[in-house]
């Protein structure tokens, strides 16, 4: 029933983690993609040979998505390969240790930059792209921190508290141009990014117990429904914040 053929997914941070998994999981429905990534361009090249083996072209596209003119470059040159991009992912994004009263100005500002400024960054350029189409779907990725705060990591709760905002936002403002904007907020997802946590016995067992599911979730378990939310079964749901977090959380 999901079928990508013919279309062009854009995913930011695709190179490893939750990025990858949605970006194959695109290719292995018919989806051509196009990855971004900030720095590790051989797990980026790794990533577009797993899409290609799949049957689907690949294209990856280093940057910061934090800063415009460089997006404007990735986005071109996405447009030059494949002519259109029908859904873009904003999934790059980081999560750092910040204890109020000690965070310089700098860590919150890169925190900001990366997670929200990026995230307006790609739709802002991508949007008019979109709009000529007449279609598109957009799926922002936030986290369970935007809805409930997290403390010792103030700034990257606000990050993606205003992710949350921002797809509440956008989805009414651009359904009526053929635009779907909604949003996945995942819980703990064993990525990279919380394996000094995860690999400790005693912060693993206080994560496990804080989820209902008693799991921590596997990247895939975040790409399934991203994968639905660009898909035409979600054709009524507009500017939503799909809870993927074992049950952690409970908020829309």
């Amino acid at each position: 029933m999901i079928d990508f053929s013919n279309q062009v997914a854009l995913v930011t941070g695709g190179s490893r983690g939750i990025g990858a998994a949605i970006a194959v999981m695109f290719a292995k429905a018919g989806a051509n993609v196009a990855v971004i990534y900030r720095n590790d361009k051989r797990s980026a090249t790794k990533i577009i040979e797993m899409i290609q083996n799949e049957g689907a072209g690949g294209v990856a596209v280093g940057g910061k998505i934090e800063k415009y003119s460089q997006c404007q470059s990735m986005i071109r040159r996405v447009m030059s390969k494949f002519g259109k991009i029908d859904i873009l992912v904003n999934n790059a994004g980081i999560w750092e240790y910040g204890k109020i009263g000690s965070m310089t100005p700098v860590q919150w500002q890169k925190t900001i930059d990366i997670n929200l400024t990026g995230t307006f960054n790609m739709c802002n350029l991508v949007v008019p792209i979109m709009k000529k189409q007449k279609y598109g779907r957009i799926i922002n990725i936030a986290s369970t921190a935007g809805q409930r705060g997290e403390a010792l990591h103030s700034h990257y709760a606000a990050s993606k508290g205003g992710v949350i905002a921002f797809t509440k936002s956008l989805g009414p403002e651009l359904i009526g141009n053929g635009i779907w904007v909604n949003c996945v907020a995942p819980g703990w997802v064993k990525t990279d990014m919380v394996l000094p946590e995860y690999s400790n016995p005693k912060l693993r067992k206080e994560i496990l117990m804080s989820i209902p599911r008693g799991k921590i979730a596997h990247p895939d378990e975040i790409a399934g429904p991203v994968i639905f939310l660009a898909s035409t079964l979600s054709n009524n749901i507009v500017g939503e914040i799909l809870n993927v977090n074992g049950g952690s959380v409970l908020c829309g």
